[in-house]
Formats: C-alpha cells, sequence, structure tokens
C-alpha cells in the first residue's frame, strides 16, 4: 500500500521502525530548506530504508548513533549501487534528530587533531561511507597517508593543491626499503586511492596517482642467503669479463 510524506513524496509502503513516526516532520525539514524535490525524495526514501534496517536490528530510537549509520551504509553497499549523495543524506537526517532532541549528541574528542592527522581520517572516513571498503583495508591505509602529510607539509596546514610527482616518488623512496614487500605495496595502493581522492575533491589538477613508483618484486630464491668471500672470488674470477654474459 502507498504511503504520501507530506503531500509530495510517495513511498511504496508505509514507513515502519524507530523513526517512522519522525519521517513526515524530517520531510519538511528538509523541504524548508529548500532542496529539490528529487532531493527531497531521495533522503526521505533513505531514512525510510534506515529505519526498516534498525527495526530488523532492534536499534531503538535514543540509541541511534552515527556508527549505525556507516553500518547501514556497508550493508546497503552489499545489496545495491552506493550513489554518490546517500552518505551526506543520511547525516542530514542524523542531524535533523539530534536538533530535535530526538537521539544523543556525539560525545566530542577532547584530542586535538593536527592537519596532516584530520585530512588522513577525511580519507578514511570517504572510503567507509562514500566506497564501502573494510574497516581492515581502512586501518591499513590511513597511517600511510598521515606519515605522507606529514613527510610534506609537517605540523602545518595540509594543501593537496601544492602536491606535486617529486613528493610523492620521494617519500616512496624513502620508505619502500623499510617496508616488506607487501607492506610497501600496501602503502604504494594507499597513495594512489588517496591521490584520487584528492582529484575527486577536486584540489589535485594532475594525475599525482600515475606518479606514484612500483615496488619492484625481485625473486631472490634461487641466491644462497650465506655465501663466502672464497666462493664470491672463485665466481668472479670463473666470469669471462670479454662478454655480456657468463661463459
Amino acid at each position: 500500500m502507498k504511503c504520501i510524506i507530506d503531500n509530495q513524496v510517495v513511498l511504496s509502503r508505509p514507513p515502519e521502525g524507530p523513526l517512522a513516526a519522525q519521517i513526515g516532520s524530517f520531510a519538511k525539514s528538509v523541504s524548508e530548506q529548500g532542496y529539490s524535490l528529487a532531493s527531497i525524495h531521495r533522503r526521505v526514501l533513505l531514512a525510510a530504508c534506515f529505519s526498516r534496517w534498525l527495526k530488523q536490528k532492534g536499534v531503538g530510537l535514543r540509541s541511534i548513533c552515527s556508527d549505525h549509520l556507516v553500518r547501514y551504509l556497508r550493508y546497503r553497499a552489499r545489496h545495491l549501487r552506493p550513489c554518490q549523495g546517500d552518505a551526506a543524506a543520511l547525516r542530514h537526517l542524523i542531524g535533523f534528530l539530534r536538533r530535535e532532541g530526538l537521539i544523543p549528541g556525539e560525545k566530542k574528542s577532547t584530542c586535538q587533531l593536527t592537519p596532516a592527522e584530520y585530512c588522513a581520517q577525511a580519507f578514511g572516513q570517504f572510503l567507509l561511507e562514500e566506497r564501502a571498503l573494510a574497516h581492515s583495508t581502512i586501518i591499513n591505509y590511513v597511517p600511510f597517508i598521515r606519515s605522507f602529510l606529514e613527510d610534506r607539509f609537517g605540523p602545518g596546514r595540509v594543501a593537496l593543491s601544492r602536491l606535486c610527482a617529486s613528493d610523492v616518488v620521494r617519500f616512496v623512496q624513502r620508505q619502500a626499503p623499510r617496508l616488506h614487500m607487501k607492506r610497501a605495496k600496501l602503502m604504494t595502493t594507499a597513495l594512489r586511492s588517496f591521490l584520487n581522492y584528492g582529484r575527486y575533491l577536486g584540489e589535485v589538477s594532475l594525475d599525482l596517482a600515475a606518479a606514484v613508483p612500483i615496488v619492484a618484486n625481485w625473486s631472490m630464491t634461487s641466491i644462497p642467503r650465506a655465501i663466502s668471500a672464497e666462493h664470491v672470488r672463485q665466481l668472479l674470477a670463473s666470469i669471462d669479463r670479454r662478454t655480456a654474459v657468463r661463459a
């Protein structure tokens, strides 16, 4: 049975779950803020779907928090193709519920983030909410990005528009020798992802992801791990230096 919300949005069925009674007032609030009808419909539909999911999880109205939003977006991404504005639309809903005093406000952290830490965390949040990546992937990526930004900008303001290819190459060349091969490859993957994120934000105009060096993957298993000086001398003596290859 169809349901009309705020005389302008038609849903295929009535809302259910802990937010069912709030969806009408949320639609009215969004409309009063000047959003287009398409945007209002999208926000109301997401709110109804989110409320239905909360009901399935047994979450009451006063227990709703930002973590539920993240979990729902991850669940939704497994079943439907993610839309770019979904995370922002649901944050809009959470903000409305807090302003109305229907759910508690978030506890503010007393720890002051540096500009590099803030930028790296924003990147991690983007991967989680917009790209629906696994927590384990984000946990691996973010420290590399924080180190890269601290290496380039120090404790000061992060200006992604000032990044250039040499910054990227220099960082990888310094860090890669200190890391295990798999970690080094993970670092370069994280950098490419971050630099593409910078282009998505419009702060990086060049394709700096293409400047990230490829970590060499040479296999040395055929060479003995320990060889004496005498054996090295014998090996060198056996080489015909007049040719390009060993005789």
